[in-house]
């Protein structure tokens, strides 16, 4: 019988924060595959676990996995654990759970600390629905697609960053929101200098052009609500008049009556009122 893959979830900054069951596992588990060996040993020695480990981190996450894979298949069970908190999520653990699954190996998740959602629940910011885009690519053109892309969002957004850019980061995104825009900016979570920054975004910006960043960061932006986002469509329309706009629809192939119905729609009013005021204009024309 081939294996079982065990994602097992770590602390992300204190070490007591780590499940009975994982501790088991890490112990019972033939391997352990770790993104940094040499950050996980603290982990293990803390707890006295002496279960042989290897390395799978995002450059050997291919060649490694299919090694890990053959042992998975000769029976061996193997812990996939990440530098902090919980493997696969914006983690080369993903990859590794995909190659299990095309071969036939049992996955299961031992569930525990995760950063995204330790520092949505203490953000401020609404917890219902969420968007999580963990650390924004660097290549320019596909950063600023993904900003563009976030920019009518009505969820939390959490975004994670080095400290070293966060301030630039910050910067970026007033590019694309409106500085009154409410974000929260956590860092240290769970450890002896955790800190929430609640604030808006042009005050973010201010206050991390002036002091340094320490410590990993997670940024999250409160989304725009329903009624700010109708409120922009509308004002997408402003610039043209009742007659102009209907146009639109009528010369994309809209017979009149669906045009009057699409008309009213994006300007947020009847289409009684439309049919109104379009008859009002001909009045005045004749």
């Amino acid at each position: 019988m081939p294996g079982i893959l065990y994602l097992c979830a770590t602390p992300i900054g204190n070490l007591e924060d780590i499940t009975l069951r994982v501790l088991r596992i890490l112990q019972e588990v033939d391997l352990i595959a770790a993104e940094d060996t040499r950050n996980s040993i603290k982990l293990l020695n803390h707890y006295n676990i002496s279960t042989p480990m290897t390395s799978y981190h995002e450059h050997n996450k291919i060649e490694k996995g299919r090694l890990l894979i053959e042992r998975l298949q000769k029976g061996e069970n193997i812990a996939l654990i990440s530098d902090a908190g919980t493997p696969a999520i914006s983690d080369p653990g993903e990859e590794l759970v995909s190659m299990a699954y095309e071969s036939k190996i049992t996955v299961t998740s031992l569930p525990g600390a995760c950063a995204c959602v330790t520092a949505l629940t203490i953000s401020g910011l609404p917890t219902r629905r969420f968007l999580f885009e963990a650390f924004l690519p660097t290549d320019k053109i596909k950063r600023k697609a993904i900003l563009a892309s976030l920019a009518n969002e009505t969820r939390t957004m959490i975004l994670y960053e080095a400290p070293h850019r966060l301030a630039k980061t910050l910067h970026e995104l007033s590019t694309v929101f409106e500085e009154s825009r409410r974000v929260s900016v956590c860092r240290e979570l769970s450890k002896k200098h955790e800190t929430v920054f609640l604030t808006t975004l042009k005050e973010a910006c201010s206050y991390y052009d002036e002091n340094e960043a320490r410590g990993e960061c997670i940024i999250l932006i409160d989304g725009q609500t329903i009624q700010q986002l109708e409120t922009k469509e509308r004002e997408k329309w402003a610039f043209l008049s009742l007659t102009e706009h209907l146009d639109q629809y009528i010369n994309g192939g809209m017979d009149k009556k669906e045009a009057m119905k699409a008309v009213a729609l994006d300007r947020g009013i009847s289409k009684r009122d439309v049919y109104q005021s379009l008859l009002n204009k001909e009045k005045e024309q004749q």
